[in-house]
């Protein structure tokens, strides 16, 4: 299941003709959202704390031309956050968010994206210019809904349908090219990626060790 998924969403992005997207034109209100984020207080000493973190409140603006307002539906939990993180900065993070209010024609309301917004409810920016207040450049990039259903959760394109599984399936599937019969060693198999490249290899045919 895992590698039809894969091959079957790495193929269709492989081809040049753009997916249509149906969603809601509601008009939107455009007024003051409120938005919720976990702002880290202090730096974490081995697992995290409820100490460490502080729940914010903001107050977002009323959009600007070309400015889409997103509401979370997926974060990320990843080691790495333990060495990017900053105290009294909100907490990095990918996230799945759906488009709720929208004054750009690229963006209708429904539609749902993945981005670096970290770890906040909403969160208002302009796609075009790649940057949110408080946070680092980060490019918007629209999930296909042909893809992403209630058969396949939006939640996996922050796994194995997203960074993760990319690296996992390229890294093994172009440069390794594996043959049924061979043997893999993975180390960190425990991890994310590692974690997918070993189950694609046993689908593979391949005998696999991992540590």
């Amino acid at each position: 299941k895992c590698l039809q998924i894969i091959n079957f969403y790495y193929s269709r992005h492989s081809q040049s003709e753009k997916s249509s997207y149906i969603v809601s034109t509601a008009t939107a209100s455009m007024s003051g959202v409120k938005a919720r984020k976990y702002v880290l207080r202090s730096m974490f000493h081995g697992a995290p704390k409820k100490e460490d973190f502080e729940i914010a409140e903001e107050e977002l603006p009323p959009l600007q031309d070309g400015e889409v307002l997103f509401e979370a539906e997926w974060w990320t939990v990843d080691p790495y956050m333990r060495l990017v993180a900053v105290v009294g900065e909100t907490m990095t993070g990918g996230q799945v968010a759906r488009v709720i209010q929208s004054k750009n024609k690229d963006y209708e309301v429904g539609m749902l994206a993945i981005a670096s917004f970290g770890w906040r409810t909403h969160t208002v920016i302009d796609p075009a210019k790649d940057t949110a207040s408080g946070l680092v450049a980060t490019p918007v990039a629209k999930l296909d809904p042909t893809v992403f259903s209630d058969d396949i959760s939006s939640s996996t394109a922050l796994g194995i349908l997203g960074m993760t599984g990319a690296t996992a399936y390229f890294g093994f599937q172009r440069l390794c090219q594996p043959k049924e019969g061979e043997t893999l060693v993975v180390t960190g198999a425990a991890g994310a990626v590692g974690s997918a490249v070993g189950q694609i290899a046993k689908l593979r045919g391949c005998r696999v060790v991992g540590f």
